[in-house]
């Protein structure tokens, strides 16, 4: 793909303020109308629910981990020099963040970027959420809590198993990971039709999954024809907040990627959420909503959490994921488990399933 022609016209950042904002598009619509979302996916499991939200983010998994293990297994992807590969990943980082980034999405009822597409569509709560996980993110990143990030991160890292990478790690050669997609993308195909997926549902998931993939693509594009190198790398959340947070103090960083990302997401949504009359105000004051405090604790814990684990659900989970790095791996693992275990601690419990008698009142979805 030829970028020359976009980096003349709006130069090196504006070209990947441009590709992060056609990305952030399509994840935007696509995560509105799919309701695409880990926390979702977790009370599932947890639950015992109907399996759509399960269905609906394994389907996204599966194209992510299979289209990115396609480009790299016919050359098309070189991640070697990617902050994922080229120094060694935090393992303790990924474990600490990861329980408390999944604890801080239960309480704030959704990860980073399921906060923000329900915040373009009216959520207000969601909102107060995103600007703390925002401003914890910033300190995390470049500020107050920075010490305390290196010295959780510091604990433990990659270079103490070896690397980074799983294949390698595991004595395997690239097809093994093109194999590990496919059987993914089976078991994803097998969910949606147990669990009759609506094609919105299916169509949604898939298009997340393949934002990531499109992301790597993109980006590497863009390395190989920038004259100042940059590495190559696919969607996140939570650092995005961060470096658009420093923009905002008035700190010397250029718009670019993250920026281009955070507002093709938002606007993605709000458009959804409009065409297809879904944006609804939802405050606080709302029955059956948890108290402010509650959001609070959750946004801090995501934000400090997701910014320790180097990536949220998306950055980490998705985009580290599909390359299959251990440490995203481990963050992703760590997300889930620290979201199962909070939903237990606050009374989560099985649905009743249908023509059973039940002990007490049936375990109601909360709203977001």
């Amino acid at each position: 793909m030829d970028l020359v022609p976009l980096i003349d016209a709006v130069g090196e950042p504006g070209a990947a303020l441009a590709g992060g904002a056609m990305l952030g598009l399509v994840f935007g619509v696509a995560a509105q109308r799919s309701a695409f979302c880990t926390r979702s996916a977790v009370l599932d499991i947890v639950r015992g629910g109907d399996g759509t939200a399960l269905a609906t983010w394994l389907v996204g998994f599966a194209v992510a981990i299979l289209g990115v293990q396609l480009l790299l297994f016919n050359g098309a992807l070189d991640v070697t020099e990617t902050r994922f590969f080229s120094t060694a990943q935090s393992l303790s980082g990924a474990a600490v963040g990861g329980l408390m980034f999944g604890i801080g999405m239960i309480l704030a009822r959704g990860c980073v970027s399921r906060l923000l597409v329900l915040g373009a569509s009216g959520n207000l709560r969601a909102l107060f959420s995103i600007l703390i996980v925002g401003l914890v993110g910033l300190a995390t990143y470049a500020g107050i809590l920075s010490p305390l990030r290196d010295a959780i991160g510091g604990l433990m890292g990659t270079g103490a198993i070896g690397g980074n990478d799983l294949l390698a790690s595991a004595g395997l050669d690239r097809g093994a990971g093109l194999a590990l997609g496919l059987a993914l993308a089976v078991l994803a195909a097998g969910l949606a039709l147990r669990n009759r997926l609506s094609p919105w549902r299916v169509l949604g998931g898939a298009a997340v999954g393949a934002t990531i993939v499109g992301g790597w693509w993109f980006t590497w594009q863009l390395s190989m024809q920038v004259f100042e190198p940059i590495q190559a790398e696919s969607l996140s959340f939570i650092r995005p907040l961060a470096t658009s947070g420093e923009i905002a103090i008035g700190r010397d960083t250029l718009f670019g990627w993250d920026q281009g990302l955070l507002a093709g997401t938002v606007l993605g949504a709000f458009a959804a959420a409009i065409l297809f009359r879904d944006f609804r105000i939802a405050t606080f004051s709302e029955p059956g909503t948890p108290s402010i405090l509650r959001y609070a604790i959750g946004a801090v814990l995501m934000g400090f959490g997701g910014i320790l684990a180097v990536g949220c659900t998306i950055g980490a989970g998705f985009t580290g994921g599909s390359v299959l790095a251990i440490s995203s791996i481990l963050g992703l693992a760590s997300m889930v488990a620290g979201a199962a275990l909070a939903e237990l601690a606050l009374g989560g419990r099985p649905a009743r399933k249908p023509g059973r008698a039940a002990a007490g009142p049936r375990f109601a979805q909360p709203a977001e």
